[in-house]
């Protein structure tokens, strides 16, 4: 259910980016959008918890914790309906009542979905690979949580910033160094093997997640705005038909973990599982090149 929702939510934010953006700006858009909901992502676990916190230890509503719990409630619907109010007040216009499941679709969105299969692959290990990393070679929760906040903010920052200086044909290279630069994480922790070849896999991710998103999505949003005029359809056809490549490469990745941990070793599978990925993910590049140049001659 939590992976159905997070989908929808997904696809709700591509529809609205697709109909509020063009070409020229949606570098800017992604990285600016991203970088307010990964700040918020890691602040407001943050406050809620220091609020709980606070409650018990200062005595606060009679120190009765559940009480906390009822205010953070009550305040997450208030922000709901906020926002819901302003979402309301957007000039957003609603998509075309159309079919939209369909299972053949031309050759340059097939190519998008073999680029997003790519992609998916790598996502499982994303959220996955450090925390398994980190707990076995590293250290315990804390030094987890205190790892990937601070990777999330600094990933957060470089996409704002690229968003700002970055054009539409600097895409490709910088696609280009964040898939280099996840292979070479998951070479470092192949080679190395222990707290050091961690360390350095999570500085590599860190610099390359950030590289290859503000890359993908606005070359997704362009072949989009290409195929739903060429083939007549609804853009929320290709949203879904998106997330399909993507859970197919997600679940190749962890059907790939899984192989190797049971047939091989546990061991060989947090080693060597990463470099496999990276190399794989290399592919990337070649697919997104030609689906660049097949838009440009469109």
């Amino acid at each position: 259910v939590m992976g159905l929702s997070y989908g929808f939510f997904w696809s709700n934010r591509d529809f609205l980016a697709l109909d509020s953006t063009n070409d020229d700006n949606r570098n800017y858009y992604y990285g600016l959008e991203t970088f307010f909901y990964t700040i918020t992502g890691v602040g407001v676990p943050y406050l809620i918890g220091a609020f709980i916190g606070a409650t018990e230890h200062n005595g606060w509503f009679g120190g009765e914790v559940n009480m906390a719990y009822r205010i953070i409630t009550i305040a997450v619907f208030l922000i709901t309906i906020l926002a819901s109010f302003v979402i309301f007040r957007g000039k957003f216009q609603n998509p075309e009542n159309k079919p939209f499941l369909f299972f053949r679709f031309e050759r340059l969105w097939n190519k998008l979905l073999g680029l997003a299969a790519l992609k998916g692959i790598a996502q499982g290990y994303i959220v996955t690979a450090p925390a398994m990393l980190i707990m076995t070679l590293v250290g315990n929760e804390a030094t987890l949580g205190t790892v990937q906040s601070v990777g999330a903010i600094l990933s957060a920052i470089l996409l704002y910033i690229l968003g700002r200086v970055s054009l539409p044909k600097d895409r490709l290279p910088i696609l280009a160094v964040g898939l280099v630069l996840f292979a070479l994480g998951g070479f470092f922790n192949a080679w190395f093997y222990s707290s050091v070849g961690v360390v350095i896999f999570m500085l590599c991710l860190v610099l390359s997640r950030p590289l290859i998103d503000i890359a993908y999505f606005p070359i997704q949003f362009r072949v989009i705005d290409i195929v739903s005029k060429s083939e007549q359809r609804s853009e929320f056809t290709y949203i879904l038909s998106h997330e399909f490549g993507l859970y197919i490469g997600r679940l190749f990745g962890c059907g790939l973990f899984l192989i190797l941990a049971n047939f091989v070793s546990e061991t060989f599978a947090l080693r060597y599982a990463l470099l496999i990925i990276g190399i794989l993910q290399l592919l990337a590049y070649v697919i997104a090149r030609n689906i660049d140049r097949e838009c440009s001659r469109r």
